[in-house]
Order: C-alpha cells, then structure tokens, then sequence
C-alpha cells in the first residue's frame, strides 16, 4: 500500500431535480434500463406510485451504469487507466504439460476474441452461459499479463524482459507461493458482478486444455455514482487511498507508467505496454480499529475524514514535510506512510495504483480475512514499486497493521490493434 495511489473513481451521475413521474405503463422496460441512474432519473426516491421520477420525453437520453463501455483495441490494454470498478476478479493460469507456445498463441486468440466481444457487451462466441444476459457492458475491463516463468515454457527466454526478474524479497512478506506468481495472468474488472463473473466463467472456459488456474482473487470498491461527487476511494481501513496518483494529464505520466514504443528500455513487443505489480495485502483489521482517529491519522500522515496531510489545508494540498508543532515534533510523522512514499521523498519513484479491496470471510477466531488487492503499474518495476516497497521495508508506521500474503509481477503487452490478439507480437515475432 502506498499513497501514490488509485485512480479518481469516475464521475458519478448527476441526480439533479425530479421532475413529475409519467404514468407507469408509458415507459416500457427498455427505456427505463436505457436510461436508470441518469440525469433526471432518480430511483429509489419516494414518491411517484413506481419509486422513481423520469426526465421530460424531450430531454436527451442519458446513460446508466451498465451503458459504460471501455474499447478493447487501443494503443494500452483496458484496465489500466480507467477509474476504478465496483467489482474486480484476479486469476492466474500456468500452461498445462505438454503446451507451449503454439498453444499459447491460439490461447491468447481466444481470450482475444472473448474479451472484445464481452467489453462490447455482446455474449461470448460459444456456449455463453447467458449470466450477463440482461445487462450492458458495465465498463467491463479484461487484461492480459505474462508471469517470468512463461517464457520458459514457451521458449521465448530470449525474449524475457529484464524488468521481469523477479521481486527482491522484503523483509515484511509473509508470502503463499500458491497464491503468487503464475505463467499467465488476468484481470478483470466490472461496475457489476454479474457481468464480471460472466467474464470470468468465460475466461476459464477459453483456457480448455492449454491451461489450468493456479490462483484467483476476487475484490470490490465503491460502485461509481455511490457518493454525491467525484471523489477519491476508501479502503477497508476507512481512509482516502489514492489522492497522489499519477494522473493520465500528466505531462511524464506515459513515461513513468508505460513502456515507450522506442529505444531501449525493454524488447520491442512490451511496447506501450506496463509492468503490474500484485500484493494481497491482508489487513489486521481488529488491530487497526483499536486505535484512536488520532493514532490512525498519524500512521497515515492524513487527516481520515478528508484526506488532507496533517500539515493542513485540504485533500490535494501539498504536504510541507518541514512543519511541527508546539513541541517541535513533526506534524507528519517521519515513519507516516504517506511521508515515506512521496515521489520526492524516492527519487521520483512513482507507481500508477489501481486496486480492489477484498473480504474472504472471517476465521474461527472471529478475524476477517480482509484487506487489498494492491496492483501497480509502471514502466518498470526496479525503479517503481521496488524502491518504494524497499523504503517502506525499512520504517513505515503501517506495516504493523498489515500483512504481505501473496505477490506477482506480470508483464502486460501494449493493446492490440484491430485484427490482432494481445501478445501476438511476442507468440508470433
């Protein structure tokens, strides 16, 4: 967990002001669908014998959660740069024996064409389960990544780049390697479960024999449109995860998140593409909650109710690392999380934060098994999430409130162009 962080959750509707309901049976079910949770479209409030107020028929239509659409084909792969998603799944495959890369390919080819038609909102080629039969694209998101023990499956060592050695132990980890790693990896992202669940049940059925699960995760955030205005996420902690992420108007954001489609920096095939960084970082919740608002907002180095650094001002206000009290001690802690991952403070280390929050039920001692599915993206990891994680190793008032359990680090090509599949670059160059 670091305080460059997530993206700002999107913008969320608009309620405005009711207007007076039609009679019922003078909207048919298509247009209400078409046009729920839209600007002049409020449901669940009282009044009106149907529970909701519709715009004038002369008004524009407007969108729903389940109209958002993300394009597949682009110069990144979706899942990257887009706000966050109510409901995330995380899943790791290994090539079955005897597969490599021809099997490789024709599996990327696959999950491909599955990808683009389910992002559009269309249902999957063969023997769709008919799950997200009723709903849009929901912004549904699927991203392709390839773990450091791919290449030598497939024999493309060769091609291995070295941005993907693997992870540096951290004294902090308490790592499951069951959970960690992986030749393939993928990410799937939705603003409804149903329709990222169809996208995952799709997913492993495309695997067929050339390959079989290792790991899944799966995670959640606050649904878009949930709060009154745009703001930045919550964690499971309660605080405000996200307010120094590296924004897409960034005039070095391409730099430090994607890899550049020329020069040297990584073999010609991850061009465009990022490095993405996995932790389940589980959280000793009972632990946390035990402290007052006061100690928590010193671990964090903000304030819990708005964000803001305890050296005041207001969410996006610049942390004056210098101030201190009456006493003479450090507004903001020295080992305060958010002190200690400032880019300034780590050379420019910047890392993209784009994370779910998990709960995977709660133990016989009564202790949830909650946290976070922390994922990072960067250009590359020894000078992004590396000497970040190393920093915070060494002194962050955090770790004792959490747990590393699993890690990976996955490359993730550039996007595919309009007649190719991810990774074709790579499987057939």
């Amino acid at each position: 967990m670091t305080d460059p962080s997530t993206p700002q959750a999107r913008t969320p509707v608009d309620a405005g002001a009711p207007t007076e309901a039609p009679a019922a049976r003078g909207v048919s079910r298509r247009a209400l669908i078409g046009t729920a949770g839209a600007t002049g479209l409020v449901l669940g409030v009282s009044g009106g014998a149907a529970g909701y107020a519709a715009a004038p028929s002369t008004a524009t239509p407007l969108t729903s959660v389940g109209s958002g659409r993300a394009m597949f084909h682009g110069k990144h792969q979706p899942g990257i740069t887009e706000g966050l998603q109510a409901k995330g799944h995380l899943v790791a495959f290994d090539l079955t024996a005897g597969a490599g890369r021809p099997e490789a390919a024709a599996l990327l080819r696959r999950w491909s064409a599955t990808a683009e038609r389910l992002m559009a909102g269309e249902p999957a080629a063969h023997a769709d389960t008919g799950v997200a039969r009723d709903a849009g694209p929901s912004s549904l998101t699927i991203t392709f990544g390839f773990g450091h023990s791919f290449f030598a499956r497939t024999g493309l060592e060769k091609q291995r780049p070295a941005s993907l050695d693997p992870l540096p132990d951290f004294s902090s980890d308490q790592l499951d390697k069951a959970r960690s790693n992986g030749d393939l990896w993928v990410q799937i992202g939705a603003d409804d479960a149903l329709v990222a669940f169809h996208a995952l049940r799709a997913i492993q059925k495309d695997a067929g024999g050339a390959a079989r699960v290792r790991w899944q995760m799966n995670g959640f955030n606050r649904t878009p449109g949930a709060t009154a205005r745009p703001m930045t996420a919550r964690n499971l902690m309660g605080q405000i995860d996200g307010t120094r992420n590296p924004r897409p108007g960034d005039s070095d954001f391409e730099r430090r998140i994607f890899v550049p489609a020329s020069g040297s920096a990584g073999p010609p095939w991850m061009a465009n593409g990022s490095y993405a960084v996995v932790r389940r970082i589980r959280m000793l919740l009972d632990d946390w909650e035990k402290l007052t608002t006061q100690a928590q907002e010193n671990v964090i180095g903000r304030r819990k109710a708005d964000g803001a650094p305890l050296s005041g001002g207001s969410e996006t206000t610049a942390m004056n690392l210098d101030k201190t009290d009456a006493q003479g001690e450090y507004v903001v802690p020295v080992n305060a999380h958010a002190r200690i991952t400032r880019p300034d403070q780590n050379g420019g280390s910047a890392i993209l934060r784009r994370p779910f929050s998990y709960h995977d039920g709660i133990d016989a001692d009564g202790v949830p098994d909650a946290g976070l599915l922390f994922i990072c993206w960067q250009a590359d990891p020894l000078r992004g999430f590396v000497p970040l994680q190393r920093k915070l190793d060494r002194g962050d008032a955090l770790s004792k409130y959490i747990r590393h359990e699993a890690s990976g680090l996955f490359a993730v090509p550039g996007g595919a162009a309009r007649g190719e599949y991810v990774g074709q670059r790579l499987l057939e160059g």
